[in-house]
């Protein structure tokens, strides 16, 4: 990469929530530069890929699913980082992907890589510390107007996980039954099973599937418990 060469690359914020806090998936490099520096995944635009095919490959090969979005998660284009000195390399602009998952195991293979709790990641190689922020950001937004939180549930989810993603998400506690009323309420949002969780106390709880809906009306503002009412 030298002269006026522009290499493109794909930079990945995978998000899951496991144990009630949100996790990025990180990588550690095992190569100059920033050798030994958490990274997020990625990599750079094969001359027979569009950004969406290497992004696709990327996140399959991290998460071990063939197609990329076998985790029944969701994948969308973030933004452009393309600061000139962002890779000491040479030029090299780079688009961001946002992958929300559900729980899947950490990665195997020769890389080290693990999801870490987001609060707990700083100093990561290259920009990826404000791509990083961005993803973080654009996902707490997308919970306010959309029904994306589902993705992060498995395929079947009681209401009080799926309140638990929006409390690890968010970093705020919730009212749960102003938060039971919304969801259930909003047409399209969940889809009732005939199965409930079994082994606890007091009536089983109800499991739902993600239903048609793709945005909420109104929205589900950051604010606690007033704003779910």
């Amino acid at each position: 990469m030298r002269g006026n060469l522009f290499a493109v690359a794909v930079d990945l914020v995978v998000l899951t929530v496991r144990d009630d806090r949100l996790h990025v998936l990180l990588v550690r490099r095992g190569e100059r530069p920033f050798e030994s520096h958490w990274s997020l995944p990625g990599g750079f635009v094969q001359a027979d890929e569009d950004l969406g095919d290497t992004a696709a490959r990327e996140l399959a090969a991290q998460t071990g699913s063939a197609t990329g979005d076998a985790v029944s998660g969701h994948l969308e284009q973030l933004g452009g980082y393309a600061a000139p000195d962002r890779d000491p390399r040479g030029r090299v602009l780079s688009v961001g992907y946002l992958a929300l998952l559900p729980e899947v195991p950490d990665p195997v293979g020769p890389l080290q890589a693990a999801f870490l709790p987001v609060e707990d990641v700083y100093g990561l190689a290259f920009d990826h510390d404000l791509i990083l922020a961005d993803g973080i950001e654009r996902a707490r937004a997308k919970l306010e107007y959309t029904t994306l939180a589902a993705a992060f549930c498995p395929a079947e989810f009681t209401v009080t996980d799926l309140r638990r993603v929006y409390e690890a998400v968010w970093r705020t506690e919730i009212d749960p039954r102003n938060f039971q009323r919304k969801v259930t309420s909003t047409p399209g949002f969940l889809v009732p099973t005939e199965t409930r969780v079994t082994g606890g106390r007091g009536r089983p709880p109800q499991l739902f599937r993600r239903g048609p809906a793709t945005t909420l009306h109104p929205p589900m503002l950051r604010e606690p418990a007033a704003a779910l009412s």
